[in-house]
């Protein structure tokens, strides 16, 4: 019963990897083909060489021996193997790399679109250093699945059996006891590998952990200096880099030891075939005393061959930890990759001159795994009327919001100016909105370009307008660069009640007809959430806005004041 779940998750990890390289197959098999043709090359290669090495030693003739020996068609067949087997090697690794690029293009392009469509949601899936971390590095920790190990899957069934098809013309013995030692290269390959997959998954783990980690720390940087707490900090980031080295470390020992095993097998096995074919030239095989069942041409093609017949199976072990490594990215990337994405289907354009009236009716979302995130409520809101929407965590709030904004399925109907929402082309009805959460988003860069992120096309006096607005021009003006100050990530730079007038600001520009606030001072001290609902009462005026929080206080300025739990039915609330 204990691995059921495991051997579910694996079957889903292999669905997913199967899943993001089906674009790029066509590519792979062309590779694979590219390979064979490498490996045949190989084999006529070395049956001329062998045949070469045999017209030497036959010839007498030092002067005349090599064109005795070798004929100008065999001359130029082997000068043809020397160049086309490197261009046919060269050629498969482009066409891998070239397929592994593309298809960790087409996955970071889709976890991109998700996180987009998500919207604000996305905050469920994990810090922003972690999701980073999981669209940077573990999606190019596929490079080496994608681009190795996927074709050498079936080359290591291919070349081996061509060689050994080869070998079998001479030696029927040689062909099997070739055959016969290969197993035992995968065998311990599987045996190790699956340690190697559960180290590769930790050390995934603990990077996304780390990277984390210290964004928070770094983002929190000004407040760890006020409060001399950066000793702290540095502590956990040490203690975090220290477990991040010792998965490391331990994947690597893994590496080495699988590596160093299964070149001892494969020497084991070469030397085996080499021992045969050495006696039977002797003549003192047990079983063949005085015959040589192997001719001198035969013995040195066979063992030509054979360094090349465990060369796939050795490369297989080696990129048997690509694959275990893409099997941890992938298991880190799985809640985003079955992140259950909805699209909004509004087609119809939608302009809005004035605040329009929002009615709320039989509204209720479930999430995807049937919990119920809002219950059934049935809400009228005027046109530029202003309301309060308060209860405790989990009563649907930021649900509400999130569906308002259309990034959440819901049963019910929206309707803008009697409109339905799901009618309406979502960005059409984004460019009506103004949305603030409880932490605004800021980019590294100028307060021009933070503030154009509202409205592209502002000019510099709608933008001092708008700071003169939020009572931040004065700051500005004092800045030696002015609006072409640089802020650091997420605003770093200035204060979180200057930052909260710097996302009305935003607000204002966007000159949206609706505003939508989740919880804007959650973060700040009393005193500044006065001074910025005092702010939001002033500039507010005319909008049509729906403002939710836990508290009552600081909040009478709004016209209505609805506690979201007593809206739900009798029914839904017991």
């Amino acid at each position: 019963m204990t691995d059921q779940p495991e051997k579910e998750l694996k079957r889903t990890l292999r669905q997913q990897l199967k899943q993001i390289i089906a674009p790029e197959a066509k590519r792979l098999h062309l590779a694979l083909i590219f390979a064979v043709l490498g490996a045949l090359l190989f084999i006529g290669q070395s049956w001329l060489l062998a045949q070469l090495f045999v017209g030497l030693l036959n010839n007498s003739q030092p002067s005349t021996a090599l064109t005795a020996a070798f004929g100008t068609p065999y001359a130029i067949a082997l000068v043809l193997c020397f160049i086309l087997r490197p261009l046919a090697q060269y050629t498969r690794e482009r066409l891998s790399q070239t397929a592994s690029l593309n298809a960790r293009k087409s996955l970071r392009k889709r976890l991109l679109g998700t996180l987009a469509s998500l919207g604000p949601e996305r905050q469920t899936l994990g810090a922003d250093g972690a999701l980073s971390t999981q669209l940077l590095e573990q999606v190019d920790a596929l490079d080496g699945y994608i681009s190795r190990y996927y074709v050498q899957l079936y080359l290591v069934l291919i070349t081996p059996l061509l060689i050994s098809i080869a070998a079998f013309y001479y030696s029927p013995l040689a062909a099997i006891l070739m055959l016969m030692t290969a197993p035992l290269v995968p065998i311990f390959m599987i045996l190790v590998g699956g340690a190697a997959s559960r180290s590769s998954q930790q050390q995934m783990a603990a990077m996304s952990q780390l990277s984390s980690r210290f964004l928070d720390w770094v983002r929190g940087m000004p407040t760890l200096q006020h409060l001399q707490a950066t000793a702290q900090a540095q502590d956990d980031v040490d203690r975090s880099a220290s477990q991040y080295r010792d998965s490391t470390m331990k994947v690597l020992r893994l590496a080495f030891l699988s590596g160093a095993v299964l070149e001892l097998f494969s020497s084991l096995a070469i030397a085996l075939v080499a021992l045969y074919l050495g006696l039977g030239l002797l003549g003192v095989l047990p079983w063949a005393k005085g015959v040589i069942p192997v001719p001198y041409a035969g013995a040195l093609f066979i063992l030509l061959l054979a360094p090349e017949f465990y060369a796939p199976l050795r490369q297989l072990g080696s990129d048997y930890h690509a694959k275990a490594e893409a099997e941890g990215a992938i298991e880190e990337l799985l809640p985003l990759l079955e992140q259950h994405t909805w699209q909004h289907p509004g087609q119809q354009a939608l302009q809005l001159s004035a605040a329009p009236a929002l009615t709320f009716s039989n509204l209720s979302i479930t999430a995807h795994n049937k919990r119920l995130r809002l219950p059934s409520i049935d809400l009228q809101v005027a046109a530029a009327e202003r309301i309060g929407l308060h209860g405790e965590s989990g009563s649907g709030k930021s649900s509400l919001l999130l569906a308002l904004l259309g990034f959440l399925p819901y049963s019910g109907r929206i309707a803008v100016n009697q409109h339905s929402l799901l009618d309406v082309l979502r960005s059409d009805w984004h460019r009506q909105l103004g949305y603030l959460a409880q932490q605004p988003h800021f980019k590294r860069g100028s307060l021009a370009d933070n503030l154009r992120l509202a409205d592209p096309a502002a000019s510099e006096q709608q933008m001092l307008a708008v700071l003169a607005d939020v009572d931040l021009l004065t700051l500005v003006e004092k800045l030696p660069q002015g609006l072409n100050t640089a802020l650091g990530e997420r605003g770093l730079g200035l204060s979180g009640g200057q930052l909260s007038r710097l996302a009305i600001a935003q607000l204002l520009l966007r000159d949206a007809h609706i505003w939508l606030l989740d919880e804007p001072t959650a973060h700040l001290d009393p005193e500044t959430s006065a001074t910025i609902h005092a702010l939001l009462e002033k500039l507010s005026v005319g909008k049509t806005l729906i403002l939710v929080s836990h508290q009552w206080q600081g909040l009478q300025w709004l016209d209505r004041h609805l506690d979201l739990q007593a809206l739900h039915t009798p029914q839904e609330q017991s």
